[in-house]
């Protein structure tokens, strides 16, 4: 598949990346003219200690504040009403997003809604925004989901049992503040799996059929990355150089799909995640091996150029050959640690998959996959994932 020569990127994100980063937090509030604050956070990284190392630069540089809290493992649409209201009634005029996917989109949700108005459900799709919001300092305390510089807020409609997406430009934070020591305290199945999450990013971003220069570049590196430290910040926590590596991974990755988007994993993610409560992270990890055999045919010297960033001798192979090690690779990390879920164990049966699928079907990242599927191909994924 070539790259193609005309293209475009875009990134209106300033990444602030190192160690201890987050003690300067108020020279950040300054510099985006914010007065008050609203910090989000989840009920984990308050509890983690986490919230306090934000706070302490707040209050030592006298930055009034509020924090709301009020988030689950999942940002809802309900916590993103609650955190607006919150937001306009205290006279907040930059929001601080501390935590996982969840605090993050909550927070870039927020921050959209005070620059436009509205209800957060106007903006659902894509381009729908119209306008920048108040501005948006992400700071990320996992390394994998990448929300703290892409314009996509993932959103559950728990009455529903969906999720929904908004996706603009206007959506992305003011500033990514990146400090690894945020990271060294995440257990290892967390680790694990936005492990998992980030390389999903990287590599469906890599293999689909909007590919281009910047962001290929982008998803190579942030897969030679997760191959060098994933294992490592997963049994040595306190690894600063794997800590360090994963999270730039996780943002490099994101970088990248912000502009391309994905593949199959993350169209069947979505469904599955919503129906099943499966952590994002998890339902990839799950997922991309049977999808990347699923595409071989459809990016071969990809998947061969992947198993050689995995480790994997590729030199007297075949080009087909080397592709299919590609796949034994993320076979092999995903076990060493210790991500051994299918998709039974969480409740999917025969029944459901027609629904999944068509869901799939549906998804903004299926068309860019680099092979076409049926409704039968992402059943027959599913499938070979239940009691397997």
């Amino acid at each position: 598949m070539l790259v193609s020569s005309h293209f475009r990127y875009e990134i209106p994100t300033k990444i602030e990346f190192g160690a201890g980063y987050v003690n300067q937090l108020k020279r950040y509030v300054e510099e985006v003219k914010g007065n008050k604050a609203l910090v989000i956070g989840d009920p984990g990284v308050v509890e983690a200690g986490i919230v306090e190392k934000v706070e302490k630069p707040l209050i030592e540089g006298k930055v009034p504040y509020e924090i709301f809290s009020d988030i689950g493992a999942e940002a809802t649409i309900e916590s993103v009403d609650h955190a607006y209201k919150i937001a306009k009634e205290k006279n907040c005029n930059v929001i601080i997003g501390v935590g996982g996917g969840s605090s993050l989109d909550t927070a870039k949700s927020v921050g959209m809604l005070l620059g436009n108005g509205g209800d957060i459900r106007d903006y659902v799709g894509l381009d729908k925004v119209q306008s920048p919001g108040f501005p948006v300092i992400a700071i990320p305390t996992t390394a994998g989901t990448g929300s703290e510089i892409t314009r996509f807020s993932v959103l559950s409609d728990k009455q529903a049992k969906a999720k929904l997406s908004v996706g603009s430009m206007f959506n992305c934070p003011t500033i990514a503040l990146c400090d690894p020591e945020l990271t060294i305290t995440l257990p290892p199945h967390i680790t694990a799996s936005t492990g998992m999450d980030a390389l999903t990013h990287a590599l469906e971003s890599y293999v689909n059929k909007v590919t281009q220069p910047i962001s290929e570049a982008l998803s190579l590196q942030a897969m030679k990355l997760v191959a060098r430290s994933l294992r490592l910040a997963v049994v040595q926590g306190e690894n600063m150089e794997a800590r360090k590596d994963m999270l730039l991974a996780s943002t490099m990755a994101a970088m990248a799909f912000n502009t391309t988007r994905l593949g199959l994993a993350h169209s069947l993610a979505i469904p599955l995640g919503a129906r099943f409560n499966i952590p994002h992270g998890v339902v990839n990890a799950i997922l991309l091996p049977e999808v990347m055999r699923f595409n071989l045919i459809g990016n071969t010297k990809k998947f061969a150029q992947i198993a050689s960033v995995f480790g994997e001798n590729i030199v007297h192979l075949s080009e087909k050959e080397a592709a299919k090690r590609a796949v034994i690779a993320i076979e092999q990390l995903k076990m060493d640690i210790g991500i051994t879920q299918n998709l039974s164990d969480f409740g999917v049966r025969e029944d459901h998959l027609e629904a999944i699928a068509r869901e799939a079907m549906e998804s903004g990242n299926t068309p860019i996959n680099p092979v076409k599927p049926t409704i039968e191909d992402f059943k027959n994924i599913c499938r070979s994932l239940m009691n397997a």
